[in-house]
């Protein structure tokens, strides 16, 4: 892929910060071992930070010369973590604050994209204290079958496919004890893609294969019979077509380095945007690495990518050791 180019960088002191609080605690772990290590093989200073042990705000910073962060989901992807480094003056990897919180929040992500045209799946919010009879009602004016899914999560942790009115309740309660809001949204069925990007520069397409009912945290990260197809065989214009709105839909968002987007296709060859990721997993299970391997860059190589690409951004305050 043009644009996405690897110059090996000089050694840096990298702080990886990786771990936390959330539902996705084990993953982030997994996600910034793999990124550390990585870095250390490329001859960087690494220090790993996990903020549920290290409070931020009252760190030495003077000693680093960029951020990396692998902290999924609450407090890594919703804009809190990104305030605090902006506030420090440190360097970080991905979106800022502000594109950060918009694409977590899954309802407001697509109010930006339907002001911006680009598909998305009907939905209805709904929260925590709002009387069940609403929630069925707002069910049924989508219309089943629908997913059930928290407005502010990642990695699948509690969606649900509900097929029809009996299963909503307890979809809807397992949603609620994630987030106080949770979304109904249409389901869409047929083919489900993910495209990786950095900043404008879109990595190859992946294709999901799963004998699961959907791309669940199961498929995700512990079941080894999931797919991850390069179809090269698909028509050239649905393959430019999905890398179009996926850029899209980040520019849209104002994110800033890595992120991923998925995507479905639905059975009449229409796409549509679930939603962007701004911290995607780093695992030896996730997508972006592989669509990175699939142009040449191995691990390391695509972790200095990503901290060049992190070092040139006009957002934040550029600090690099002398």
């Amino acid at each position: 892929m043009e644009g996405i180019l690897h110059t090996p960088l000089n050694p840096l002191r990298v702080a990886v910060l990786s771990g936390g609080d959330s539902a996705e605690r084990s993953i982030s772990l997994k996600s910034g071992t793999a990124v550390s290590n990585a870095l250390a093989a490329r001859g960087h200073e690494v220090v790993t930070i996990d903020p549920s042990v290290t409070s931020l705000d009252t760190y030495d910073w003077s000693n680093v010369d960029v951020a990396f962060l692998a902290l999924h989901g609450t407090f890594g992807e919703d804009g809190c973590v990104q305030q605090i480094l902006e506030t420090q003056g440190v360097v970080f990897t991905g979106s800022n604050s502000e594109a950060s919180k918009l694409a977590f929040s899954k309802s407001a992500a697509k109010e930006r994209f339907s002001l911006s045209g680009i598909k998305a799946p009907e939905y209805a919010l709904i929260h925590k204290d709002d009387p069940p009879e609403q929630v069925v009602q707002k069910a049924k004016s989508i219309g089943f079958p629908l997913v059930v899914k928290p407005d502010s999560q990642g990695s699948s942790l509690g969606v649900q496919i509900v097929e029809n009115e009996t299963g909503l309740t307890a979809a809807v309660a397992q949603s609620f004890e994630l987030d106080n809001f949770c979304l109904l949204e249409k389901a869409i069925f047929g083919s489900e893609w993910t495209l990786g990007v950095i900043d404008s520069d879109p990595l190859p397409l992946i294709r999901i294969g799963t004998d699961r009912e959907f791309f669940d945290f199961e498929a995700k990260y512990n079941d080894d019979k999931t797919e991850y197809n390069f179809d090269e065989s698909i028509p050239t214009e649905l393959q430019n077509n999905l890398t179009e709105i996926g850029i899209q839909a980040c520019r849209t968002l104002g994110t800033k380095g890595v992120a991923r987007v998925d995507i479905m296709v639905d059975e009449v060859g229409m796409p549509w945007i679930l939603e962007v990721n701004t911290i995607p997993g780093m695992t030896d299970h996730s997508l972006v690495p592989k669509a990175a391997e699939k142009v040449g860059l191995d691990m390391a190589q695509f972790c200095e990518v990503v901290l060049e690409r992190a070092l040139k951004t006009g957002d934040q305050k550029l600090r690099r050791a002398s």
